[in-house]
């Protein structure tokens, strides 16, 4: 369960280490965290599933430590590990690329640091057991010409050089290159900002969840008010404020009563439509909505959630969205589903992805996958997106994004 008093995952800035199995990226790992959180081995491939390690590191502030299987693993499981180490890639903000410093930088680390390069992923060269087997200068230099990225010697066994890595990585990382507001530019101090949170059997015991609590706490850091309310509430709510509030923010699946009981000239969005902008690519979810209009009898969609939870009765992913969909189409669409780190590679046989907000997800992944979706050619959509399309309000849930009017406006036109 993710408490309010901790930073979110897909918040945290991620630093993955990769290598060859028996680089010591385990090792590393636990030197830069300070305790041991991973197993360490002289066996190779000792590391099957990634670890993730959650601290602060100054200035960067909350980051995520994610140790990965050896990039050279082998066999059909090692393929597997391989495969959800490239996941853990998708993700990484800054990658650290561990080399075992006896033998060195090789066409394996080369070509690695040259994907790492075309991602524009920034990235630093440890040269790890110095303890064991000196790297002197000028074989740094040599190494630092080759792959054109800064080399840091460190001893994991018994912390040697870590300091110095910190403090590259602290330089290397461009950590004020934040990602976008999820509602600083749509209020103001002193603002008020009404909070639309169903509390029905999907909803986890005890606390909202979490694109509930993002959006609480990125409104009180804008020093505005939060006012949180259900459905059947709202209208009591906004009647009993002096003035109106200036945005109202809904679950997606309220959309409806919430469009009805709130006046025409209050904005209007959803918590998925936020994480969509903050996440992904507003626009291109957008331009899906067309491709939804266009399904005919024997195509396929692909619902994709962040997340794996358990799921209801009436779950929103795997009932309520292709409901939505057939009664939009009329048509036998064919449904497929993935979840959590599964994105499937190639999506070429889906018409159009509708995926959620993405709150479990970084920047970087979600940025990925609507990438991905492009480059084959696949429309890809947001949930809240497709709910406010459903409920014939999708221009009003869009009102307090310019940008996204036009590109909703341009598929009108076309």
């Amino acid at each position: 369960m993710q408490s309010m008093n901790e930073t979110p995952m897909a918040n945290r800035f991620t630093i993955g280490l990769f290598g060859r199995r028996n680089a010591g990226k385990s090792s590393l790992i636990n030197a830069l965290a300070g305790q041991p959180v991973a197993v360490t081995s002289e066996v190779a491939g000792t590391t099957t599933d990634p670890v993730y390690k959650a601290m602060e590191l100054l200035p960067l502030g909350p980051i995520v430590l994610i140790d990965t299987a050896g990039l050279d693993d082998t066999g059909e499981l090692g393929a597997l590990r391989i495969e959800k180490t490239y996941e853990v890639l998708r993700k990484t903000n800054l990658a650290l690329v561990v080399v075992d410093a006896r033998d060195g930088i090789t066409k394996f680390e080369t070509e690695f640091i040259y994907e790492l390069v075309q991602r524009k992923i920034p990235s630093v060269c440890v040269l790890n057991k110095c303890d064991r087997y000196i790297a002197d200068e000028e074989k740094v230099k040599g190494i630092r010409e080759l792959i054109k990225i800064p080399v840091v010697s460190v001893s994991a066994q018994d912390s040697t050089g870590i300091d110095q890595l910190k403090e590259q990585i602290i330089a290397s990382s461009n950590y004020e290159d934040t990602q976008p507001e999820l509602v600083g530019d749509l209020i103001r101090a002193g603002d008020i900002a009404v909070l639309v949170t169903p509390i029905d059997s999907g909803a986890p015991k005890g606390r909202l969840i979490l694109p509930q609590q993002q959006t609480i706490r990125a409104i009180m850091e804008n020093d505005a008010v939060a006012i949180v309310a259900k459905e059947h509430e709202l209208r009591l709510t906004l009647e009993r404020l002096k003035a109106p509030p200036a945005i109202v923010i809904t679950d997606s699946q309220a959309f409806f009563k919430v469009s009805a009981d709130t006046p025409r000239g209050v904005p209007l969005t959803s918590f998925s439509i936020l994480f969509a902008r903050q996440k992904g690519d507003l626009a291109e979810m957008i331009r899906g909505i067309k491709r939804i209009e266009q399904l005919k009898a024997g195509d396929k969609v692909l619902i994709v959630e962040g997340c794996t939870h358990h799921r209801q009765a009436d779950d929103i992913g795997k009932v309520k969205i292709p409901r939505w969909i057939k009664q939009v189409t009329g048509g036998d669409i064919a449904f497929e589903w993935a979840s959590g780190a599964h994105y499937p590679k190639d999506i070429t046989q889906y018409a159009v992805i509708v995926h959620c907000g993405g709150c479990m997800l970084n920047r970087r992944e979600m940025q990925y996958r609507v990438e991905k979706a492009r480059d084959q050619g696949v429309y890809i959509t947001n949930y809240g997106i497709l709910i406010a399309y459903v409920e014939g309000i999708l221009p009003r849930a869009l009102q307090p994004f310019p940008e996204a009017r036009l590109a909703l406006d341009a598929n009108e036109l076309q």
